[in-house]
């Protein structure tokens, strides 16, 4: 039994953030029609420009609630938010294109929403999968390079017992657990920082969960972990 654990050291950073989990089961990933992705994430980013109202980029409340996040720990120069960077392109004007059908429905969650998702591959964990302090020799290889980078000492990161899968929180992902066509068990979160924001990022979670299921099959299960619940199953 694999299960996903936020470590006290997390706790002790981000008292207050809520970590939220869609664990999907015998999903169907290789669905080849691009339109009708392409068309959820067009969508999704006319809607992300409700949260984009001051012309100042890092003026509006869901970058700088991010920005204010990554200050509280040890990040690469120059990381930023997985939704900090989605709204960026969107504020330039470009479009997000089409990667694969779970990594195009938590794209336009994300947007929609302005909250950070991402998701991996869960029969390609090694273990647990935490979300914890580095301890800064955790093996680390993202796309496009073929060389490991590990995270500092005391970046946030989730890691498995191999090396790191995501670094500076929600920054970047390891190739090695990435969601690809044939993922059949997936992991998806979707976190927060901001009190404030509690309805949305519920809604948010069980949009994603909802969408997973009516476009991809399988089954999927919800948890909200907090400073309270500390641990759920992801098998």
């Amino acid at each position: 039994m694999k299960s996903f654990i936020i470590e006290d050291d997390f706790w002790s950073v981000f008292p207050n953030a809520k970590i939220g989990v869609v664990i999907c089961h015998g999903i169907d990933n290789s669905i080849e029609d691009k339109e009708q992705y392409n068309e959820m994430l067009l969508k999704a980013e006319q809607e992300a420009l409700n949260y984009l109202q001051d012309s100042e980029f890092s003026n509006n409340d869901v970058i700088k609630i991010w920005r204010e996040a990554f200050q509280k720990f040890k990040t690469k120069k120059g990381a930023r938010s997985s939704i900090e960077a989605l709204l960026k392109r969107v504020y330039n004007g470009n479009h997000i294109g089409t990667i694969n059908p779970l990594v195009d429905i938590y794209n336009s969650i994300s947007l929609r929403y302005a909250l950070p998702c991402g998701g991996e591959d869960i029969d390609k964990f090694a273990g647990n999968i935490r979300l914890t302090k580095a301890v800064g020799n955790e093996e680390f290889v993202t796309l496009g390079t073929d060389k490991s980078e590990p995270p500092y000492e005391s970046e946030i990161i989730y890691k498995d017992n191999e090396g790191a899968i995501c670094r500076c929180w929600n920054w970047r992902e390891s190739v090695r657990t990435m969601l690809t066509e044939n993922t059949k068990n997936a992991f998806l979160c979707i976190e927060l920082t901001d009190e404030k924001r509690t309805e949305e990022f519920e809604n948010a979670l069980k949009d994603l969960a909802k969408t997973v299921q009516d476009n991809l099959g399988g089954t999927c299960k919800l948890s909200i972990l907090d400073i309270n619940k500390k641990e759920a199953a992801i098998e």
